[in-house]
């Protein structure tokens, strides 16, 4: 039986086994900041495929724990790494399965985390399945990497993840495609963000004005000015997002901050911003600007083992009736720590559907099996 006929259209043999699983995942939930509810999908998770993998867990500080997952599949002498990313993480925060609870309905599943990304975990482990049941012998040892800190910048899982990339010769990342069409993402722009701090003088508004120095005003000026990195025909955006300053509006402010997102599609944007937020100088000189920050997660650039690899999957859709599309996309990942390392990176190759972090979160059900199925193919070509 080939992979195909496996995961066939009608019936459609493991539907049924896959989307119970996926209820099962999105019905333990996993906010970022509730280590105990991650640490308890990640437990869920585990078990869910003991029986065909080795699982280790590693310690995610002040967030939950991460796992790694090895499939023991066919083939012997396993010559390097096809690494899985994926994230336990959600951004929904615990209970929100009161009033958003997972359903199907419509040719869709509903529920927090579906999306984003629950159902591309779950796709992968049915692809590893698959590929043990059909006894397809498989070249490199295949390890899922499913960190606890994705959507809140990685900051615990990064090394772990770029320590497991240099060992792999492809990674295959499990979030959601994009759109409808489920378009794979071969772009990432990098993201980041600058703390922009000013400092001025504090007087009586009303008895002592001419003594201070007002660092709201002078935030005021200098967010023109950072509005104005913004280069729209390159792809670069500069947002400022949170303003903070004053004590009491009777008092010249002394100080005001502002936290500003960036958006980088190549490395040599992260360059220009670098050098623009360097530049920046007072306007009143008895104020000082301080600036902090930079990007945190670097562009996933559209790299000739990134196109090649795209090209692979794009061929083996073909073989299952369908047609692929790639994307870039503002987002980031965690595949763009490991495509900033050279290594061949494929993004988007989790659930096709819509409304990731919105209340109309949901996945194709009709996507599932091609999805799955692509999956095992890729492992098995690669």
């Amino acid at each position: 039986m080939e992979i195909a006929t496996y995961f066939g259209h009608e019936p459609r043999r493991k539907q049924h086994e896959i989307v119970t699983m996926i209820r099962e995942f999105v019905e333990c939930e996993s906010p970022s900041d509730h280590p105990p509810s991650v640490n308890r999908f990640i437990d869920l998770l585990s078990e869910r495929v003991r029986d065909i993998a080795k699982v280790k867990t590693f310690d995610g500080g002040s967030f939950g724990k991460h796992l790694r997952v090895e499939f023991n599949l066919p083939g012997s002498k396993k010559q390097g790494q096809i690494l899985a990313l994926g994230h336990s993480d959600t951004v929904w925060t615990l209970g929100t399965l009161r009033t958003m609870p997972f359903r199907e309905q419509q040719g869709r599943l509903w529920g927090p985390g579906v999306l984003d990304m629950k159902a591309g975990l779950v796709f992968f482990i049915f692809a590893m399945r698959a590929l043990r049941d059909l006894d397809v012998p498989i070249l490199r040892k295949v390890t899922m990497q499913v960190n606890s800190d994705e959507e809140v910048g990685s900051e615990s899982s990064r090394a772990l993840t770029e320590d497991a990339a240099r060992s792999s010769n492809a990674v295959l990342v499990l979030e959601p495609g994009t759109g409808l069409e489920g378009k794979l993402k071969t772009a990432r722009k990098g993201v980041g963000d600058y703390l922009v701090t000013v400092r001025g003088i504090a007087s009586h508004a009303g008895v002592d004005f001419a003594n201070g120095a007002n660092a709201i005003v002078e935030m005021a000026r200098q967010l023109e000015r950072i509005a104005g990195f913004t280069q729209l025909d390159r792809g670069v955006t500069v947002s400022p997002g949170v303003i903070q300053g004053g004590t009491r509006s009777n008092v010249v402010p002394a100080e005001c901050r502002a936290e500003v997102d960036i958006r980088a599609p190549r490395d040599r944007d992260r360059v220009y911003l670098e050098k623009k937020f360097a530049s920046l100088k007072s306007f009143d000189k008895r104020c000082t600007v301080e600036v902090t920050g930079g990007l945190n997660r670097p562009p996933m650039e559209r790299s000739a083992g990134v196109r090649k690899l795209y090209r692979t999957a794009e061929k083996l859709a073909a073989e299952l009736g369908v047609t692929l599309q790639e994307s870039s996309t503002g987002g980031g990942s965690d595949g763009n720590f490991t495509a900033a390392l050279g290594i061949p990176t494929l993004d988007g190759l989790g659930a096709v559907g819509e409304g990731a972090h919105a209340p109309n979160e949901s996945i194709l059900i009709n996507r599932i099996a091609d999805r799955t199925a692509l999956l095992a193919k890729l492992v098995a070509a690669l």
